[in-house]
């Protein structure tokens, strides 16, 4: 039988909602939205995207980590924003200073609102761990 090699983030809505943030599938890791909450699971709205943003992929970072990948690794990824047009150039910002000179496909799709009340930002990828960290 294959044991299936998940992480979470050990916060309530991970049971709440029924859901893990990642699972190796083969050589590919797809993960979940990830958003802006802190290490107790809480949600800080008034932070502002900028902020929002900075912690989302921090907490992507806490997923990789887990994987022993990289940024590099990531092949693409998916953002959801709240008013993408008002919002684009600091996504784009945000999403440079990420990544460097690394760069994944990516889709970004504008939405009127995400789980949370005041959340801006959330963010799905895979990563291929084939290709060099």
């Amino acid at each position: 039988m294959t044991t299936l090699d998940v992480f979470d983030h050990s916060i309530p809505a991970e049971g709440h909602f029924g859901y893990t943030q990642a699972i190796r599938s083969g050589e590919l890791i797809h993960v979940s939205g990830q958003l802006s909450f802190d290490e107790s699971g809480v949600f800080h709205a008034e932070d502002g995207l900028a902020a929002q943003l900075g912690k989302t992929y921090a907490n992507l970072d806490k997923v990789l980590a887990h994987y022993g990948a990289t940024r590099n690794q990531i092949v693409s990824q998916t953002l959801y924003v709240v008013d993408l047009v008002r919002h684009a150039e600091a996504v784009a910002k945000g999403n440079r200073a990420y990544f460097g000179t690394h760069r994944p496909v990516s889709t970004a799709l504008g939405v009127t609102e995400l789980t949370f009340p005041g959340q801006l930002v959330e963010i799905s990828c895979v990563i291929d761990t084939r290709l060099p960290a």
